[in-house]
């Protein structure tokens, strides 16, 4: 079984905000592996499906972005998932716009929801998706408006290619495993 859990705020007013690339992918995710991810459980949206004979449940956390590690709390414990099989996708400022970056474990890097993941978990290793979205232009824009504010045309563009390619990376974690794919992605 493998728990993909895409990290974002709920309600339409954060819908197509930088911060809810990780909600992106899992609707996208979704289409691929024709899943439902409507069902409201766990403080999430979740959705389960199969891929090749395993089960595969998409969720979006539904408590905000900064606590989502109650909601990932709740399903772990809830489905029982060895942390090795769970992959969380969020947004990362520090890596340019568009990059993917796959790791097996790893700290926070200053991303108030994967702060709450690990503290609430206590633990660090775990898969993860970092979805770059670069820094804003405007060197006096909090970092706050930033995620919280929608995709330029030009960035959504970039948007729209790096979504498809997250999803081809989080297929090749269910397939291969994260190490495997890890290599493969991070080449990109």
């Amino acid at each position: 079984m493998k728990l993909i859990i895409g990290l974002g705020n709920p309600g339409n007013k954060y819908a197509s905000t930088r911060h809810n690339i990780g909600f992106m992918i899992i609707d996208y995710l979704a289409g691929v592996l024709d899943i439902s991810v409507d069902r409201v459980r766990l403080k999430s949206l979740v959705g389960e499906g199969f891929k090749d004979g395993e089960k595969i449940i998409l969720a979006k956390p539904q408590t905000y972005m900064n606590l989502s590690g109650e909601a990932v709390l709740d399903m772990v414990h809830w489905y029982k998932t060895d942390l090795q099989d769970i992959l969380i996708i969020y947004d990362d400022m520090d890596l340019p716009l568009g990059k993917l970056r796959l790791r097996i474990k790893g700290g926070a890097g200053g991303h108030n929801g994967m702060k709450s993941i690990i503290y609430l978990i206590q633990s660090e290793d775990f898969p993860r998706l970092r979805i770059g979205l670069g820094r804003p232009e405007n060197e006096h824009l909090e970092n706050i408006d930033f995620v919280l504010g929608k995709f330029s045309e030009a960035e959504a563009k970039v948007m729209t290619a790096t979504v498809k390619e997250a999803a081809e990376a989080v297929l090749a974690v269910i397939e291969k495993g994260a190490a495997q794919a890890m290599n493969e992605v991070n080449k990109l």
